[in-house]
C-alpha cells in the first residue's frame, strides 16, 4: 500500500493518475450526486492535497495563520481580479438593457439590413448586446426582439435566433467583462487588453461561421413557429424591463449612437493601455495616464458612472432607482465568483502537487503543442458536466504551470486562453442549463435543440479554436 501511495505522488505516470482520478471525482460530484460546481470543487481541491500527501499547514494553514495557504491565496489571489471587474461588467449591463438600449439597436439594425438581413441584423444585436451582458440575460432580454422580427419575417424562429444566439455565445466565451475570459487573464497572468483583442480575432470568425452561415443553413430547414402567446405582433411603444419584472429607468429610449458608445468606452480604455505599454516608453507620462484608465476596474467603473448620467439621471432617473437596479442584477453573481474561486484553489492544488510539471513532461515527450491539450481537456470537461465556467476555470488550472514554464509572450497566452474558452463551449447538450433556456424560449424539442443550438455550439468552438491554434503556430 505503501509503494503505491508513494508511487502515485512521486512519478509522472502516478501524478498523472492522481489528476485523473481527482477529476473523475470531480465529474461524479456534479453530475451524479448533483452537487453544486462550487462545493464539488472545494470538496475535491482538498482530497487531491491528501492524496497527494501535501502538508496541511500548506492546504489550510494553521490556527493562528491561514493567508498563505493553498485555500485563501487560490481563493483570494484569483477573486481579487476578476470580483470587483464581473461586479461592474454586471452593473453596466443591467443599466444599459433597463434603458432600452437592446431594443433601439434592435430598430437600427433591422432598418439598415432590411428584411432579408434581419438574421444578420439579429446576430450583430447578440454580439453588440452580449458584450456587456451575461448569456442568459441577453437571451431574456431579447427574445421578444427576436419574436417580432420573426413574426414580421414570416419564416421559422431559428432563422433568427441561431445568429442572435452565436453573438451572446461568442461575446460571453471569449471577451471579457465576462467571467470566463476573466477568469482565465488571472489564471494565466494575461492582460485583458489582448484577452479583448484575440477574442474578437478568434470569435469574430466563429461567430459567422456558426451564426450566420450555420445559422440561415438550418434555419430553412427546421421549421419553428412562434407562439401566440409569446409576443404581440408588433412591439410596445415602450421598451419593456426585461428579465426579472423590474421597470425601465427611463421613458423614452435613448439614441442608438449613446448605446454604441458606452458599450465602447471600456474596450478603447482598456486597448489604449494595453497598446500603450507596448509603444510608450515605460516612464512616460502618458503611460502612466493609460495605465490607469485602462486599468479595467477604473475603466468600467467609469464606464458605469457615464452611464449611470446619461442613461439615468439625465433622463430622469433618481439616484435611489439606479441603486435598486445595481442590486438586483449583483445578485446571481455571487455563486459565479463562488465557482471561479473554488476552481481556482482546484488549480493551486494541482500546481503544489507538482501534477502540472508531469503534465508538461508527458506532453513534450508526446509531441502535443500546450494549445491542443488545452483546448482538449476544455472540451472533455464542457461535455462531460456542461458548465463552461468549471472548464475554464480548471483547465486553466491545469495548464497554468505549463504556461509559467515555458515563458510565451502575452499573445501567445492569450491564444491558449482562446483555445480553453473554445473548448468550454462545444457540444452543448442535456447536461447544460442554457441547453434547455434556449429549448424553452425559442420553442424547440430537444431533437430541434440538439440539430441547431449543440450544432452551432460545436461550430463556433472548432472555428475559433482553429483561428487561435493557426495564430499560435505563427506567433
Amino acid at each position: 500500500m505503501g509503494a503505491t501511495i508513494d508511487w502515485l505522488r512521486t512519478t509522472t505516470p502516478g501524478l498523472l493518475v492522481l489528476c485523473g482520478l481527482a477529476i473523475a471525482v470531480l465529474l461524479i460530484a456534479i453530475i451524479k450526486v448533483k452537487l453544486e460546481p462550487f462545493v464539488a470543487l472545494l470538496l475535491t481541491g482538498l482530497l487531491l492535497a491528501l492524496a497527494a500527501g501535501l502538508p496541511i499547514a500548506q492546504i489550510v494553514g494553521t490556527p493562528l495563520k491561514a493567508g498563505e495557504s493553498l485555500l485563501e491565496t487560490g481563493f483570494g489571489g484569483i477573486l481579487g481580479h476578476i470580483a470587483v471587474i464581473i461586479g461592474l461588467g454586471t452593473v453596466l449591463g443591467a443599466i444599459l438593457e433597463r434603458s432600452g438600449g437592446a431594443d433601439v439597436l434592435t430598430d437600427k439594425l433591422l432598418k439598415m439590413f432590411g428584411e432579408k438581413g434581419a438574421p444578420v441584423a439579429m446576430g450583430l444585436l447578440g454580439l453588440i448586446f452580449g458584450i456587456p451582458v451575461f448569456f442568459d440575460i441577453g437571451i431574456f432580454v431579447l427574445a421578444p426582439l427576436v419574436y417580432v422580427a420573426a413574426k414580421r419575417g414570416g419564416r421559422s424562429l431559428v432563422l433568427y435566433a441561431m445568429p442572435m444566439l452565436a453573438g451572446l455565445s461568442m461575446t460571453h466565451a471569449f471577451l471579457p467583462p465576462h467571467p470566463g475570459p476573466v477568469a482565465l487573464g488571472g489564471l494565466l497572468g494575461v492582460s485583458l487588453g489582448w484577452l479583448i483583442l484575440m477574442g474578437f480575432v478568434c470569435g469574430i470568425p466563429g461567430f459567422i461561421a456558426a451564426g450566420i452561415v450555420w445559422g440561415t443553413y438550418i434555419g430553412k430547414r427546421v421549421q419553428v413557429s412562434v407562439p401566440e402567446e409569446f409576443v404581440p405582433l408588433e412591439p410596445e411603444p415602450e421598451p419593456s424591463g426585461g428579465s426579472g419584472g423590474t421597470a425601465v429607468i427611463t421613458k423614452s429610449p435613448p439614441p442608438v449612437a449613446l448605446i454604441g458608445g458606452i458599450i465602447a468606452i471600456p474596450l478603447v480604455l482598456i486597448l489604449g493601455a494595453t497598446f500603450g505599454y507596448q509603444l510608450l516608453d515605460k516612464d512616460s507620462t502618458l503611460l502612466q495616464v493609460l495605465t490607469f484608465f485602462g486599468t479595467p476596474a477604473v475603466a468600467l467603473l467609469i464606464t458605469v458612472l457615464v452611464a449611470f448620467y446619461l442613461l439615468g439621471i439625465r433622463r430622469g432617473s433618481t439616484v435611489q432607482e439606479l441603486s435598486t437596479i445595481t442590486a438586483e442584477s449583483l445578485k446571481p453573481v455571487g455563486m459565479v465568483l463562488l465557482v471561479v474561486g473554488a476552481g481556482a484553489f482546484f488549480g493551486k492544488v494541482i500546481s503544489a502537487t507538482g501534477i502540472g510539471t508531469a503534465l508538461a513532461d508527458t506532453m513534450s515527450a508526446a509531441g502535443l503543442p500546450i494549445i491542443v491539450l488545452a483546448y482538449l481537456i476544455s472540451c472533455g470537461l464542457r461535455i462531460a458536466q456542461g458548465s463552461a465556467t468549471v472548464a475554464i476555470v480548471t483547465t486553466g488550472g491545469i495548464v497554468a504551470p505549463l504556461v509559467a514554464e515555458q515563458g510565451y509572450s502575452q499573445m501567445s497566452i492569450a491564444l491558449i486562453a482562446m483555445a480553453i474558452a473554445a473548448g468550454s463551449i462545444i457540444l452543448s447538450h442535456v447536461n447544460d442549463g442554457g441547453f434547455w433556456i434556449i429549448a424553452k424560449y425559442f420553442n424547440m424539442t430537444v431533437k430541434q435543440t440538439l440539430q441547431t443550438w449543440t450544432v452551432l455550439e460545436t461550430i463556433l468552438s472548432v472555428v475559433s479554436f482553429a483561428v487561435a491554434a493557426l495564430l499560435f503556430s505563427i506567433v
